[in-house]
């Protein structure tokens, strides 16, 4: 069977309340459309670029070019994959995978975020399992890092009830002023004992081939 070009088209993760789909042109621009509706109090950021703050069509047409940019930058030392969640069809936010020298040091960075509307149903929680069983099952990581501002108190509260480690905590500039980020990271161990067996992945085996990350294309 010949090989797909881009093997991420074809990349989803499912659990029995929703999908993270590999983001495309539809739905990048329905992502786009659904941030520029709004993500968080306009007083406030949870993000470390405010990218958000951008007004209509420019956060649009730059969140298009952010995924257009990923897409294109995508190599097997350094890659950003970025999924839409669906609900029913419905897109209401979205989540990613950051590996950085991933086939050496078998880590990766998660992040997210939602539409205002889907906020504090329990969405989040349930994005986070299927990126981490992507993570750790698909791309056979050894920790999954993650980090958020200290008052960010939804996501900080997912990562807590799922068992990660706090790791320290840093200065970095929010918006014009310094504020701080804490950080968490989570082994394989840990997740060994929050897997869950109704989540399932496709597309799964000509990513890894086309991303390296099985241990054995390191040794290769």
């Amino acid at each position: 069977m010949e090989e797909p070009i881009w093997p991420l088209f074809d990349l989803e993760v499912r659990t029995p309340n929703l999908s993270l789909r590999y983001i495309d042109d539809d739905l990048a621009a329905q992502l786009a459309e659904l941030a520029a509706m709004g993500i968080h109090d306009p007083a406030s950021t949870p993000f470390t670029f405010p990218w958000s703050d951008m007004p209509p069509p420019q956060l649009q047409r730059n969140t298009m070019q952010h995924y257009w940019r990923c897409r294109a930058e995508t190599t097997p030392e350094s890659w950003s994959i970025g999924f839409a969640v669906e609900i029913e069809g419905a897109v209401v936010g979205t989540t990613g995978l950051e590996g950085d020298n991933f086939p050496t040091l078998r880590q990766l960075r998660t992040g997210s975020w939602l539409g205002r509307e889907f906020q504090g149903q329990g969405i989040g929680k349930e994005v986070r399992i299927a990126a981490l069983t992507l993570a750790f099952d698909g791309f056979d990581a050894d920790f999954a890092v993650t980090g958020a501002w200290k008052d960010n108190a939804a996501s900080i509260g997912v990562t807590k009830s799922l068992g990660y480690t706090e790791t320290g905590r840093q200065r970095a500039k929010r918006r014009d002023q310094a504020d701080e980020i804490v950080n968490f990271a989570m082994d394989r161990a840990h997740f060994e004992t929050i897997r869950r067996d109704d989540i399932t992945l496709h597309g799964m085996e000509a990513v890894q081939k086309f991303l390296q990350t099985e241990r054995s294309a390191r040794d290769s």
